[in-house]
């Protein structure tokens, strides 16, 4: 049975550019130094070494040292887990807290379930068709109900980043390299890397991912299956996989997919008889793991796209890189706080890009040095594609658009990637570069010195100069700790529960200014009254107007939430009339409104006050809020 790691490529391509037949079976005293091999292939008794250069030993140390980094960047957070909010997170925080405690909520109340109308009451929010992570958050319930959310969101940021790192390490120290150090370089930069760590401020579905190397690994097991018993049990294994990422996150895995698919298409390039002959396991395994997944998710998909508040595709306008992001260093990183600590950019969270020049030269030159081995020149032809697909259309240069269109432009109306923000493919590139710098590493810990052709490159691919080099690609990186602010306390008049007495069974409130994703602590205040009460609004993704149903940001607004957003951003009162008062008494008959909450600490209150009593009638001061009671009216 031929070996089931990414190291076969690279021999096969090793004998055939030796003239060897392509495809031939290996020799048994094949030299590891002419490809990548897996560290368990070494030809000595591990007992013999040193404590510290033992294989298990070093599993230990490196798995730890990814458990304390990914702990230590969320340092500040653990510290203050009953009111610190991560700054950088935007409204993300509020919102991952809402789907982690509703669902325990529902799951505590006996209904698990895929859609909720206690956010945007009451058309609803189909869980399904926003980062719900029921795959994670479910089993995670009883977590949620002791501890509250905000321990739930500490545990999937900082336990999805370590655990993420120790599978891309598993999968780099058994299927790519023989030196357990050179692993943990290719895995660390692939979790710890720009576009990660800026995903990692907020974005829990993309922190862990911890599965995708394991489908990887499958994949790679599944090329040398030889009977059809162990096609299939290989694809059931597989489709289990596949289902439970789809649970946790599918963006990561669309993205994932198309990072395979370029390394596939790149394979068939170059080595198209060495594809062909793993083709027919590989295919026949995945067949098997589509029917698993669809049996394991299919009606989880069906809500997702045709069920309650389900949308088409999501709308986003242009998304892409900044040709010039590439070259930058990210703010949330050692040299970026040297450089430019000052540093705005639009959305922390989206740093997509922003690998700096030493890192991008450092990737160029791993790449021409390893350029005839086949994983290597694979994963440099995935990093060029897919950064040029993160681009978007049209190519923007330092903010500015140009009129250059994008190789987007031909994938950009493609079901499913009609909705992807393309500037995250770059997510993909991360295990690829690591790649490059797991197999670099390897050759200069491993390997015989080699002779490249040119004199420069020979310089710079010595061993102690390939770490030099090593190290400042990758020390202006490095990620720094992630800052927490203390979150605002719920107002008393819903900690306290005075909330009661204005609203009814089956009855919303409205918190002014509605909830949107730019403001979303009522979601919070939610949480806090144990989901109690259904919220007017919210922060979600969910249909637009118009029978298209394209996915929007936010709700579908009404008039009266337009107008209290504009006197929000204005701080203007505008002309209240009797059509205002007809239009306000409508929305709020639709929304189901019993009690209009304005707290007194939001930003041009005096005017959203004015505003309210000239629509509503004057309100009643109560605890730390202003209340209208409008139940009367609405019912």
């Amino acid at each position: 049975m031929p070996p089931n790691t990414l190291a076969s490529a690279a021999r096969d391509a090793a004998r055939a550019s030796n003239g060897d037949p392509e495809g031939a079976a290996p020799a048994a005293s094949a030299a590891p130094c002419d490809s990548a091999a897996p560290y368990d292939a070494a030809p000595y008794d591990s007992a013999e070494l040193p404590l510290l250069a033992r294989p298990r030993v070093l599993d230990a140390v490196i798995v730890a040292a990814f458990v304390l980094l990914s702990f230590g960047l969320y340092r500040e957070l653990w510290l203050h887990l009953g009111d610190g909010y991560l700054v950088d997170s935007g409204e993300d925080q509020n919102l991952f807290e809402w789907f982690f405690a509703v669902q325990a909520h529902a799951l505590a109340a006996g209904h698990p379930t895929l859609y909720s109308d206690l956010q945007n009451f009451p058309a609803g929010v189909n869980l399904m068709a926003n980062t719900a992570m029921p795959g994670l958050v479910l089993p995670l319930a009883p977590l949620t109900l002791l501890f509250g959310p905000t321990v739930t969101w500490a545990v999937l940021l900082s336990g999805g980043l370590a655990a993420t790192a120790i599978a891309w390490y598993w999968l780099f120290s058994r299927h790519v390299v023989r030196s357990r150090w050179a692993a943990a370089v290719g895995a660390g930069f692939a979790v710890f890397g720009p576009p990660m760590i800026s995903h990692a401020h907020a974005h829990p579905n993309f922190t862990a991912t911890f599965l995708l190397p394991v489908i990887i690994g499958r994949l790679l097991r599944l090329r040398g299956a030889s009977g059809s018993r162990e096609v299939v049990r290989g694809g059931v294994l597989l489709g289990l996989l596949l289902g439970w990422q789809v649970l946790i996150g599918e963006e990561p895995l669309l993205i994932m997919s198309t990072g395979m698919a370029v390394w596939t298409l790149a394979w068939a390039a170059v080595r198209p008889r060495t594809l062909l002959a793993a083709a027919r396991p590989m295919l026949a395994g995945l067949g098997v793991a589509a029917v698993v997944s669809v049996l394991l998710v299919g009606y989880p998909l069906w809500v997702q796209f045709a069920g309650p508040a389900s949308y088409h595709r999501l709308s986003h306008g242009p998304a892409g890189n900044d040709l010039a992001s590439f070259g930058t260093l990210p703010r949330q990183s050692v040299g970026g706080q040297l450089l430019h600590p000052g540093q705005q950019v639009p959305n922390p969270t989206e740093q997509n890009a922003f690998f700096g020049w030493p890192l991008l030269v450092l990737l160029l030159v791993a790449a021409v040095w390893l350029w005839r081995e086949v994983p290597a020149r694979l994963a440099a032809i995935t990093v060029l594609v897919l950064g040029a697909l993160s681009l978007g259309t049209p190519l923007y240069l330092d903010t500015v658009p140009t009129s250059v269109p994008g190789p987007w432009l031909a994938m950009a109306e493609l079901p499913l990637f009609s909705s992807l923000i393309e500037a995250r493919l770059t997510l993909a590139c991360l295990p690829a570069m690591g790649l490059l710098l797991a197999m670099a590493s390897d050759r200069a810990l491993t390997r015989p010195p080699s002779r490249p052709p040119w004199v420069a490159l020979r310089w710079l691919t010595s061993r102690r100069l390939w770490f030099v080099a090593l190290a400042a690609g990758v020390l202006p990186i490095l990620p720094v700790r992630f800052d927490t602010v203390p979150r605002p306390a719920a107002p008393v008049f819903f900690s306290s529960g005075d909330w009661r007495q204005f609203v009814g069974p089956g009855r919303s409130v409205l918190a002014v200014p509605p909830p949107d994703p730019g403001n979303a602590s009522a979601l919070h205040w939610q949480v806090a009254t144990g989901f109690a009460f259904p919220l007017v609004e919210g922060y979600f993704v969910g249909p637009g107007p118009g029978p298209d149903r394209v996915g929007i940001y936010g709700a579908d607004r009404r008039p009266t939430s337009l107008l209290l957003a504009g006197v929000l951003i204005s701080g203007q009162v505008p002309p209240i009339g009797a059509k205002e008062r007809a239009t306000a008494l409508a929305d709020l008959r639709s929304w189901r409104t019993d009690v209009v909450v304005l707290p007194g600490d939001v930003y041009n209150e005096a005017a959203l006050r004015t505003t309210l009593d000239q629509l509503l009638g004057r309100g009643e001061h109560r605890d730390d809020v202003t209340v209208w009671d409008v139940h009367s009216r609405t019912n």
